[in-house]
């Protein structure tokens, strides 16, 4: 049989620590259940002593989210193992995962701790964590510029004290693979009672490794990777789940092993996790990019015509890319939109269908042909869990080489209509001032970016930008439209909508 590696992903911890990102309660809940669909051995929900708010989304998760293990981050630190178990306690496989670092410039920069002092905290720790639950993991950070002596002996400890899974980081994306599998196996070797725990590897990207090193450390003996799906994170990033799983199934003859991931959920879990959390997939990304799978040259377009294999060593549908094309039209009634939606995995109540099929109403007025892409971009758009308290009814536009650009909108909150009209520097300018104008809230636009979602003259685009509010936290907002404007203005409201939510003044 084949050896089992256990995945572990940090999309929601290590990954939500991304520049810009902030993941509500609700789009945290919504990514760790795509996470279950996936197939996830683990899914590390946040660090619950950081906020009341990443306390709450790890708490949700452990109630809702079954059929997976759901971890819990704390420093090697009582207060911090406290909070995580009152965060996971309600899970189905509840682990605390508590960390101290090990290498030299940590200790004596950031801990300002001796050897047997972070020796002590980490046996004191996994004890402590010990007690509330049976799956303790300990990591070492920046284990990989650690002396191996010293970090032999607190795994040692670590495995003593009760830890089930120990994990060797490499934080800041130092290492190199050969030298990475070469660390693993060393302590393989060295460490006591390392036969009886999970194994475990973390590696960073700040060098562009992070996948080569996991990939290392699995050949090498590792028997979990962590990691986040599109490969965010910290800094570079994290190691990519999805190019690691991919990985281990395709080159299956050199690695000998295999995983427990649904690989046909792993598309829509990217593109679930890049709409949430505002970060596009780059077009060449490998496994999910809109390019991995597309084929410019003669040469290869000729040759896959003739045998897929020649230049593709992975099936598009095997992660979950639909290969249809016309899938519905402007006649289509709500059992084949409901159908067809099944088919590509998505299972709306119906509220949401009905939601749904009425944007898919509108688009089939102004597209000839609906592909999958446009489904899924519709279905998306409705299922983010943002509540709504202004609404886009209509937009004007007048804008122009020669004239001083002006929107005009009209926004309904309840069954009130407001209009606003403003002029800008450029029609997204004048767009975002008639909202403030309405809204009565003068937001900052931070980014602002577009990506064509399908292809041709009448693709639906997507909007992502970041507005803020005096200069405080950022707040994501999407929007989606064959027009660009008005995903422009569906985005910027839609943003606003998040800023009343999260700081409570739905009401006013």
């Amino acid at each position: 049989m084949a050896r089992r590696v256990y995945i572990f992903d940090t999309t929601l911890r290590d990954g939500e620590q991304s520049p810009g990102v902030s993941l509500n309660v609700m789009e945290k809940l919504q990514i760790a259940r795509q996470l279950a669909r996936l197939g996830v051995d683990v899914i590390e929900a946040g660090f619950p002593i950081t906020s009341p708010g990443d306390y709450e989304a790890v708490k949700t998760i452990a109630r809702e989210v079954r059929g997976v293990t759901v971890a819990a981050l704390a420093r090697a630190s009582f207060q911090d193992i406290d909070q995580a178990w009152e965060a996971v306690r309600e899970a189905e496989q509840p682990r605390i995962h508590t960390f101290i670092a090990t290498s030299p410039i940590h200790m004596r920069h950031k801990l300002r701790m001796t050897e047997e002092q972070v020796l002590e905290a980490a046996v004191a720790a996994v004890k402590r964590a010990r007690s509330y639950v049976s799956d303790v993991e300990f990591s070492a950070e920046d284990a990989s510029r650690s002396d191996l002596d010293f970090l032999c002996r607190v795994l040692e400890a670590a495995i003593a004290a009760g830890a089930t899974v120990v994990n060797i980081p490499d934080t800041v994306g130092y290492a190199t693979p050969e030298e990475f599998a070469r660390f693993i196996s060393e302590i393989r070797q060295r460490v006591r009672g390392i036969e009886k725990v999970v194994l475990s590897v973390h590696c960073h990207d700040d060098l562009g490794l992070a996948v080569a090193n996991s990939l290392a450390a699995v050949m090498a003996g590792a028997s979990q990777v962590e990691g986040a799906i599109n490969g965010i994170g910290e800094r570079a990033g994290n190691a990519a789940l999805e190019e690691v799983v991919m990985a281990l199934y395709t080159r299956r003859d050199q690695f000998g092993c295999e995983t427990g991931i649904r690989t046909e959920e792993i598309y829509r879990t990217s593109r679930l996790v890049s709409s949430l959390t505002g970060m596009p997939v780059q077009p060449n990304k490998a496994v999910v990019g809109k390019n991995a799978f597309a084929h410019e040259s003669g040469i290869h377009q000729d040759g896959v015509l003739k045998e897929r294999t020649t230049y593709e060593i992975m099936n598009p549908q095997m992660v979950g890319i639909s290969q249809s094309n016309l899938v519905l039209g402007k006649h289509s009634g709500r059992h084949a939109f409901r159908q067809r939606l099944q088919e590509l995995g998505y299972e709306l109540g119906e509220e949401e269908l009905n939601k749904a099929f009425q944007q898919f109403k509108i688009l089939a007025d102004k597209k000839k042909e609906i592909t999958d892409a446009d489904l899924e971009a519709i279905v998306e758009e409705e299922l983010r869990p943002v509540p709504v308290t202004y609404t886009l009814e209509y937009l004007h536009i007048s804008t122009g080489t020669t004239v001083v650009p002006t929107a005009t909108v009209g926004l309904k909150k309840g069954d009130e209509l407001f209009e606003e009209a403003a002029c800008g520097n450029g029609p997204v300018d004048a767009i975002c001032r008639a909202v403030d104008k309405v809204t009565g809230i003068p937001c900052v636009l931070k980014s602002w970016g577009i990506n064509a979602v399908t292809s041709g003259k009448d693709a639906i685009g997507e909007v992502t930008l970041k507005i803020t509010e005096n200069g405080g936290k950022t707040y994501l907002g999407r929007g989606i439209s064959t027009d660009i404007l008005e995903a422009s203005a569906k985005a910027y409201v839609n943003a606003v909508n998040r800023l009343l939510w999260e700081t409570g003044r739905l009401k006013e």
